[in-house]
């Protein structure tokens, strides 16, 4: 394995980006880059400030000043903002609907650019997201675009949420996941698609330990 590298994991919402990208910047010893928790940070933030999903400039201004910090702890990351732990905050569906509508504006993408690619600097990267292999790293070592059928991504994610205790509507998360799906591959900047240099998992019918041992396979195959 080189001493530094980057690989990178993009696709839908619900498609098990997160885990995996954990698991496997286990695997490889690498820091892990979760995109997505940025944009969701912004989405948060922004909202908390009561800044209207309309006004670019100062989302932009809220992209910039992000008071974020990545903690790892024995049970995982930790995301902090402004010193309070919102890694279950970002995680609610109306702050992911709206994490949708904020990655859409390029002016929201150009601030965060140089900020997720400052990741790298730090030694060997496992990187999620929607554009990580097409936009913030287009020179990754390997890139994966995973995806499942939106049906799938909404059970996924409906037994979460039903473990978490909260009470949901299997139908509303399906019509969400698809508006979602919707406006991330129709945005004018970076729109979700796989990179063509990208290796493509279809995670319907796998579970995430299958998913694993294939990205790992690939990896050892092409080092």
């Amino acid at each position: 394995m080189k001493q530094s590298f980057i690989v990178t994991i993009d696709g839908p919402s619900g498609a098990g980006k997160g885990t995996l990208s954990q698991l496997l910047a286990q695997e490889l010893g690498a820091n892990l880059l979760d995109s997505g928790a940025l944009y969701r940070l912004v989405a948060l933030h922004s909202f908390q400030q009561g800044i209207a999903i309309t006004d670019v400039a100062s989302l932009s201004e809220c992209a910039r000043s992000l008071p974020v910090q990545f903690r790892h702890s024995e049970a995982g990351i930790s995301i902090l903002l402004n010193d309070e732990d919102v890694s279950l905050a970002i995680r609610d569906e109306a702050v992911g609907m709206r994490a949708s509508k904020v990655a859409a504006l390029p002016e929201v993408r150009q601030a965060l650019l140089l900020r997720q690619r400052q990741f790298a600097e730090s030694g060997p990267l496992v990187a999620d997201g929607r554009d990580m292999g097409t936009t913030i790293f287009p020179e990754a070592d390997w890139k994966f675009f995973l995806t499942a059928s939106a049906e799938a991504r909404a059970h996924r994610r409906f037994k979460q949420l039903q473990d978490r205790g909260e009470e949901v509507d299997i139908n509303r998360l399906i019509a969400d996941i698809k508006i979602r799906d919707d406006q991330d591959q129709n945005r004018a900047s970076s729109p979700l698609r796989p990179a063509k240099d990208a290796i493509l998992i279809d995670s319907t019918s796998l579970g995430i330990e299958e998913v694993l041992a294939s990205m790992l396979d690939y990896i050892q195959q092409k080092q």
